[in-house]
């Protein structure tokens, strides 16, 4: 039996990416790039070359399980685990963690985003295999920190400490998303990486960390461990689920764990969480401008932008604009400086509570 398994997280509703990412249909089923394949099909791809298909589960909300179907009809309806609610990441981990451990007591698991883009995926799948022998052997949770190209403001943190086990070393901090002067010094110093959200450990180190520091989310599942990989593992989920607090793996685990080693890499890695960073990886013209989804643009005196459009057919003009968000979907066109995106989750609350639900 393949002891080594692969969470991909895929419930999120990506609102900073909207109009594009709407409830119904959010960032992780769409296909940014015009590859054709969704971020989550091509999450799903690279782990598919060193994980058997089998071994690959999908933890996602109740309401994306026929996109899921849609998208990746090869894998069976059992790896597919539904969140009746939202309840962030360590809910979420947890879920997986115990309905694998009932499959096999042994397993070995990576958990990742669905939204991730890696350049170097030949790196990224050796760093992968490295990460999985060693948490075979260790008991340590191991988080991949990725070396930084530049002193961003839009990622976490994690300084890596002295004590090492090879390529692998001790976690001393975690840090969340620092202001451009600490981002700065978090650059030049060479300590510090990016938290990229990817995760390796054995299903036992995981289920004793929940043990350990957040028994409000390990004794719920508890209750019925025994119904894992079972006909009622569903309903258990159902009725208990909601009840697990909202608190993500890195603040519940991470941070307060003594057994948190780091993977320091360099494989090409993109959290695509905003449009700017999705900005920052785009191909572009020589005024930096970026056009998404084939998008029939033409720009004048502009630079610095970004634009999507649903429909290839419509022609998009702009002259003088600098620095914007251009993205038009469905019912919704949105244009938004750059370094005002994160209102973006704002609009979208202002919308749904003046025009309702129609344009979220």
């Amino acid at each position: 039996m393949n002891d080594n398994y692969c969470v991909i997280m895929g419930g999120g509703i990506g609102s900073r990416f909207w109009p594009f990412s709407r409830v119904n249909y959010p960032k992780q089923f769409l296909d940014f790039f015009g590859t054709g394949r969704s971020l989550l099909q091509m999450t799903f791809d690279r782990f598919a070359k060193i994980i058997p298909t089998e071994n690959i589960y999908i933890v996602t909300n109740e309401l994306y399980f026929p996109l899921i179907k849609e998208q990746l009809p090869i894998i069976a309806d059992k790896q597919i685990l539904l969140e009746p609610s939202r309840r962030n990441t360590a809910p979420c981990i947890a879920y997986a963690a115990y309905h694998i451990k009932a499959c096999n007591p042994k397993a070995n698991i990576v958990v990742a985003p669905s939204d991730h883009l890696i350049l170097k995926e030949d790196l990224f799948l050796r760093d992968v295999e490295k990460g999985l022998v060693f948490v075979k052997d260790n008991a340590a949770l191991v988080t991949l920190g990725v070396k930084p190209s530049r002193p961003e403001t839009g990622y976490g943190y994690i300084q890596r400490s002295e004590e090492d086990e090879g390529v692998f070393a001790k976690v001393k901090t975690f840090t969340e998303k620092p202001d451009a002067d600490l981002a700065q010094v978090f650059y030049e110093s060479g300590e510090f990486f990016w938290n990229s959200g990817l995760f390796l450990w054995n299903v036992d180190s995981i289920l004793d960390a929940f043990a350990r520091h957040l028994p409000d989310v390990s004794s719920r599942f508890e209750l019925g461990k025994d119904l894992f990989n079972t006909p009622e593992e569903k309903n258990f989920i159902r009725e208990h689920f909601p009840y697990c607090p909202n608190i993500s793996i890195d603040y519940g685990i991470m941070e307060k764990a003594d057994n948190v080693y780091m993977m320091c890499v360099d494989f090409g890695w993109a959290d695509l969480g905003t449009w700017g960073s999705l900005h920052e990886i785009a191909r572009k013209d020589e005024q930096e401008n970026a056009k998404l989804k084939n998008s029939n643009v033409m720009l004048y005196e502009s630079s610095g932008n970004i634009v999507a459009m649903d429909d290839p057919g419509r022609l998009v003009v702009i002259e003088g604009l600098h620095n914007y968000i251009v993205a038009e979907s469905g019912n919704v066109l949105l244009i938004c400086r750059k370094d005002e995106e994160q209102r973006i989750k704002q609009f979208v609350a202002d919308v749904q509570l003046k025009l309702g639900s129609g344009f979220n």
